[in-house]
């Protein structure tokens, strides 16, 4: 017969704790009796009263009422609206503090989930200003008290918190996303009512060329007109005139989805244009392009130090995206393959490989587990594999494929450290090494770590 437990807090009661971690998403973590508690804005090594808000089984929420002793990396968050917005996480922890923190974060991860004990793992490489970063604003639009409001939705919900500035984002992009709210609010653009399905405006976004200076605007509307489209286009362009491309998307559906099937260009060209080191890349609307251009080249130069090209290897990149990895790694390499699923994005790698002049390189569209076997087949042998998945991490069927083929080297690009220590875990299983991780915060005031490791074939 099975005792049932009974958490060793209740709703409403007040307790002194200290934090011991954070979580992926910032909240502080306490214990009572191994019962861990969740407390947004509470840090690592601080003592604290809490009022306990939410009781689970496993765990429970509290709120931070007074803090008795605090973190020495513990500071005042400088953003306005920062506790209400759910846009970072780590404001209120010095910047030096959270590259301690994801450090950690990766070290646990790989020992708990990987059980890799023994692995190299780098201090965190991060930014020398860890602001004003993000090259791509995407935000919603919303009405109130008859005027638009652009912002963020608060934590956990779909209410928009109107923001004049977001300090993480690139200062041209903010400057346009409010001086496109105004001449919309002039030109009696409505904003999309979620409840109602009506309206017309739903998002706003920005992409900016951080070497170019160009830069992308995209309506994403309900509907299929855009109410004044050219005296909008006309003030937008007279007013910013490194704006080269307006396009609209149409996402006429009840969905939280972003971006609808059907987009067109209203004003400028399909693309603009950026350079990440010494390759240009063109981008287009629904280009997965990354938004730290700067720490994008620190990462990317750091798998191309793992993968250790003399210019004799074939490589194969198992998800190529729009060939970013893939072109630098052609730089050294005798021929690089890039998979990818999405076919618009190999359409984009093609483009952006003979933008380069690069030949020697070969994209294919289709799942990478499927792919690589054929190209196997054909005697195509990877000296070196890259994969940079998403968050879920590499599929079973593709490490199965990693570990028959047997490459020399893998260089594993991941934004999870807890699903790379997974699948490093799997690949150590396989018959491969890893040598070293470093960690790159790609991301800061938020509780993202992107990582690049490196295994060889024993």
């Amino acid at each position: 017969m099975s005792v049932k437990m009974t958490p060793p807090v209740g709703k409403n009661e007040y307790i002194d704790v200290i934090f011991e971690d954070l979580t992926h998403d910032g909240a502080g973590v306490a214990k009572v009796n191994g019962y861990p508690i969740f407390v947004a804005q509470a840090l690592p090594e601080e003592h604290a009263t809490i009022k306990i808000i939410k009781v689970k089984k496993n765990f429970a929420f509290g709120r931070l009422i007074e803090l008795h002793k605090k973190s020495p990396y513990r500071q005042e968050a400088p953003c306005t609206v920062y506790k209400q917005c759910g846009g970072c996480q780590l404001q209120h922890l010095s910047y030096e503090g959270q590259l301690k923190a994801k450090e950690k974060q990766v070290r646990d991860v790989m020992r708990r989930i990987g059980g890799l004990e023994d692995v190299l793992i780098h201090p965190v490489l991060g930014m020398e200003k860890p602001w004003e970063y993000r090259n791509k604003a995407q935000v919603p639009i919303g009405d109130r008290e008859g005027g638009l409001v652009a912002g963020f939705y608060r934590q956990g919900t779909h209410e928009i918190i109107n923001m004049e500035k977001c300090l993480i984002q690139i200062e041209a992009n903010d400057v346009l996303i409010q001086a496109v709210k105004a001449i919309c609010e002039k030109y009696g653009v409505q904003a999309y009512r979620e409840e109602q399905h009506k309206g017309t405006l739903r998002h706003v976004m920005a992409r900016y060329g951080q070497v170019t200076g160009e830069i992308m605007l995209v309506f994403v509307t309900r509907t299929e007109d855009l109410p004044q489209q050219q005296q909008i286009i006309d003030e937008i362009v007279a007013q910013f005139p490194n704006v080269k491309s307006i396009v609209q998307n149409v996402n006429t559906k009840r969905t939280n989805v972003i971006f609808g099937d059907v987009t067109k260009i209203l004003y400028g060209s399909e693309y603009i244009y950026d350079c990440i080191g010494d390759i240009k890349f063109a981008i287009s609307a629904r280009s997965f392009y990354q938004v730290n251009p700067i720490q994008t080249k620190v990462l990317y130069d750091k798998a191309l130090e793992y993968a250790a090209l003399s210019g004799q290897e074939e490589v194969i990149d198992a998800y190529c995206g729009i060939g970013t990895i893939s072109l630098f790694l052609a730089q050294k390499a005798k021929k690089v393959y890039g998979v990818e699923i999405v076919p618009e994005a190999i359409e984009d790698a093609k483009r952006n490989a003979a933008l380069n002049g690069m030949t020697n390189v070969e994209f294919a569209v289709g799942e990478a587990e499927t792919v690589i076997p054929n190209w196997y087949k054909q005697g195509i042998r990877a000296d070196v594999m890259v994969v940079d998945p998403p968050r879920k991490g590499c599929d079973d069927s593709l490490l199965a494929t990693i570990i028959d083929m047997k490459p020399k080297r893998v260089v594993y690009v991941s934004c999870n450290p807890a699903t790379l220590a997974r699948d490093l875990r799997i690949l150590e299983d396989g018959g491969f090494k890893t040598r070293e991780i470093q960690p790159v915060d790609m991301f800061p005031q938020t509780m993202h770590c992107e990582a690049v490791a490196v295994l060889e074939s024993v």
